[in-house]
């Protein structure tokens, strides 16, 4: 794809908001968030504030061009040859981050769907790219980020065999996170996706909520699985109220059936760690987790402690190391996503036996990802921070319904 700088008019950011990067966004939203946390979300549907600005686009295109995008009917859906998204063309922080309207809608392969992205959510991994920590097997600039995403399929391609038009799904749309990741991603009108990487949204879940899981779930699901954990054993997990060990604590009281499960956190998250399950809560600013007497077959490092998590680990356990220094007998991995770990969790996520943990700073809507990512960013976030709603139609249309 090739760059090219277009004067169109786009979408107007909103200042930064001072002291609170909150967006309180709100729709019919059932999100789960421990009981001590207040929220209130005021949706803002309509973006009025367009001024005109070049920004990179993903195809060659008229740089003043006044004409309307083509569009292509898919079915009962129409697909235009444009989007909005969020890209960048050069590494560095959040200000190489440019709203674009734009940009080419990607193409879908045989294996793919087009997905009209309702929510999106951040990574860490996603400002760690954006910085060019990966930039040896990064996909070539500029760079539409998001890895996760929720929406609806509009478009399938020839080979797709179990998804059609209309299904609701959800999934990393990059089955390696570092390597070769998509350069059309989730912050975007539309993405393409892989029919493996996919799976359908679970019915009781919301398009947020289904967008905070497939990265965060699939990294604790995997790093649970390759740790050997299994029904009777003891974990520790280091940053329990994050985005991956919020999960990790779920699904192994739940999923694995662990023994004991311990968790830390900082004071004012403890009980959200009770509340999903953790048997042990451990407040990181008031005592040193690795100079209490307990041990853990397994301890799940998601915060970058990986030299004091060896120190609390049985004989023959294991560690498991998502970030920082890795000593034996601990292992670094990183997810290998596909759409049949999602399949896999859905019961336990329709009956909310595991539910999804979203940060009630957000969601941010599509106007402040930069906002978004500064937070983010901050390192202070609780659960996962989303993207919501990217594409406003689809959620009216079924309210109408």
């Amino acid at each position: 794809m090739e760059a090219l700088l277009s004067s169109s008019a786009t979408l107007r950011l909103r200042p930064p908001l001072s002291g609170s990067f909150s967006s309180k966004p709100s729709l019919p939203h059932s999100t789960f968030t421990h009981p001590a946390i207040k929220t209130s979300r005021n949706f803002p549907f309509s973006r009025k504030n367009s001024q005109s600005k070049s920004h990179p686009c993903f195809r060659v295109c008229a740089s003043s061009s006044s004409r309307s995008a083509t569009e292509t009917a898919v079915g009962s859906t129409t697909v235009p040859s444009e989007m909005k998204a969020w890209v960048y063309d050069e590494y560095g922080g959040v200000d190489v981050l440019k709203f674009s309207s734009n940009v080419t809608v990607p193409e879908v392969n045989d294996d793919q769907v087009l997905v009209k992205v309702v929510a999106a959510a951040l990574n860490p991994v996603d400002f760690k790219r954006r910085l060019g920590k990966f930039q040896a097997t990064d996909s070539a600039l500029p760079t539409v980020p998001g890895y996760d995403v929720a929406g609806v399929v509009v478009k399938v391609g020839s080979q797709v065999k179990s998804l059609k038009v209309g299904d609701e799904v959800y999934g990393d749309i990059s089955e390696k996170a570092l390597d070769g990741p998509k350069q059309s991603g989730s912050l975007a009108e539309y993405t393409a996706v892989e029919e493996k990487l996919l799976a359908l949204k679970p019915k009781s879940l919301d398009f947020a909520q289904a967008a905070s899981l497939p990265l965060a779930i699939e990294t604790a699901y995997e790093g649970l699985e390759r740790a050997g954990f299994s029904k009777g054993k003891s974990i520790l997990v280091l940053n329990g109220a994050g985005g991956v060990g919020s999960l990790v604590i779920q699904l192994a009281k739940q999923v694995f059936g662990a023994s004991k499960v311990a968790a830390t956190a900082s004071t004012s998250k403890l009980e959200l760690l009770k509340s999903l399950g953790a048997d042990l809560a451990i407040d990181y600013t008031k005592e040193n987790f690795e100079d209490l007497p307990d041990k853990y077959d397994v301890v799940f490092d998601a915060i970058g402690q990986g030299e004091k998590a060896v120190k609390v680990v049985v004989e023959g356990g294991s560690v498991v190391v998502l970030t920082g220094a890795v000593a034996e007998p601990g292992f670094r991995f990183v997810v290998t996503s596909t759409g049949s770990t999602l399949t896999k969790l859905n019961p336990y996520l329709e009956d909310g036996k595991v539910k999804a943990v979203l940060d009630p700073n957000g969601p941010f809507p599509f106007d402040r990802v930069k906002e978004a990512f500064a937070y983010l960013e901050t390192g202070r976030a609780t659960g996962k921070v989303v993207v919501y709603p990217v594409s406003e139609d689809y959620i009216l249309e079924k309210m109408a319904k």
